[in-house]
């Protein structure tokens, strides 16, 4: 087992994530169904996922999105619970897709993401014909037959693009007219700011100009505790106009708050982290559902056995713990900052990829990602313009220089 999955069970404080963690290690080398007792287990302590109905096609989704990436054990526990939305399930073309969700395709929403072609989403463009050729080659390779839904990945750089840009909207409607996917939906970056395209916009503007447009069903989008006012307002906009929102990349800072023995000591008992987040993103907001990354049954049942239950007065005093610590350490990725840069430097991405690297544990592709900037934190000359615009008043140039030393 993993180094940090080992160092995470020493510190949590969930009773019965502790006393199952022997039998849920030994999980993942065997099949889901072939753990009878454990199943029953599982199925006690965390109970079968809430749903809610998702943007105007009223589906009914899971509150907790499962992902591509998920181990196969993973993926039939988390059919078993109900999870019925795979993010990423073009990520089953290696191999194909999971027995649980083929045997049962009609009970599970498979979704396709789908890149800019010839660079990567700042330099990269719309092509329709590209894009109809890897969703068919997709549902040939998944072995699923159709994907439910298809998503743009990464998003529109700003409103403009959304009006002008239709060449993915095509690819779509011809796709659609074959029978290979059902609905539209796109993940959205922040371009506010970015020295990589023009006239870059937020994740707010651009959401709200594509919810306009009226032709996608729902939208992920970076969201964690303790919220962010301008997200908040497309969010309440949303849900009135039965457009979809699933939150993405929620973990800030918790990844390497799990393994502070220091900080653990100081939550209450009978908490961790990404429990007390899964309750507050599953019931104190507006969302309909969200991805939270689990790499192991030990991650699993500790963050999936808050989805959908009210917060505690412990979970409440360790959010207030946690916003702290990740106002001083974790970047929300606004990209307030910027705008105010001299030197153009990618703040929100060096950052961003310093989360995968500490919160992720995922060095390899932070440092890949890292190295193909055009422009590294070591171009830093602390001038501090940043630091006056940032709303959690984080002292960027340092954390830029950390980021440049770990990863650079």
């Amino acid at each position: 087992m993993e180094k940090n999955s080992l160092e995470r069970r020493n510190f949590l404080k969930l009773s019965f994530t502790a006393a199952i963690g022997g039998i849920a290690g030994r999980l993942m080398g065997n099949n889901w169904n072939s753990e009878a007792t454990l199943k029953d287990h599982f199925i006690r302590e965390i109970g079968r996922f809430p749903r809610r109905k998702l943007g105007y096609s009223q589906r009914e989704v899971s509150i907790m999105i499962g992902a591509g990436d998920m181990s196969t054990p993973l993926v039939e526990a988390g059919a078993e619970l109900g999870m019925n939305y795979w993010h990423k399930a073009n990520r089953w073309m290696r191999g194909g897709a999971p027995d649980i969700i083929k045997k049962n395709r009609e009970a599970h929403y498979c979704q396709v993401t789908v890149d800019r072609v010839s660079g990567d989403h700042y330099t990269g463009h719309f092509d329709e014909q590209e894009h109809y050729r890897y969703v068919k080659e997709a549902v040939k390779r998944s072995g699923l037959g159709y994907f439910d839904d298809m998503q743009l990945h990464y998003g529109y750089h700003n409103a403009e693009e959304v009006k002008k840009e239709r060449g993915f909207i095509r690819a779509f409607e011809r796709l659609k007219r074959e029978g290979l996917v059902r609905h539209l939906c796109l993940s959205q970056h922040s371009y506010r700011g970015s020295s990589r395209v023009e006239n870059g916009e937020s994740d707010a503007r651009v959401l709200k100009a594509v919810m306009e447009d009226g032709l996608y069903e729902h939208a992920q989008f970076m969201y964690s505790y303790p919220g962010d006012p301008e997200m908040d307002e497309f969010i309440e906009m949303a849900r009135k106009k039965n457009f979809g929102t699933i939150a993405m990349k929620t973990a800030r800072g918790i990844g390497r708050m799990s393994r502070d023995e220091e900080f653990m000591d100081k939550l209450p008992d009978g908490v961790s982290p990404y429990h007390a987040m899964a309750r507050w993103l599953t019931t104190e907001t507006l969302l309909d559902a969200a991805v939270i990354r689990v790499r192991n049954m030990e991650e699993f049942t500790d963050t999936y056995s808050g989805a959908g239950k009210k917060l505690r007065d412990k979970d409440w005093q360790a959010l207030r713990k946690m916003t702290r610590e990740a106002n001083r350490t974790a970047c929300r990725m606004c990209g307030k900052c910027q705008i105010q840069c001299p030197r153009q430097i990618p703040i929100s991405d060096i950052l961003r990829f310093e989360r995968y690297a500490m919160d992720d544990n995922d060095w390899n592709k932070a440092r890949k990602l890292y190295a193909g900037l055009p422009t590294k934190g070591n171009s830093c000359i602390g001038c501090e313009s940043c630091m006056q615009v940032c709303p959690q008043n984080m002292r960027i140039p340092d954390k830029i220089a950390r980021a440049h030393a770990m990863l650079g």
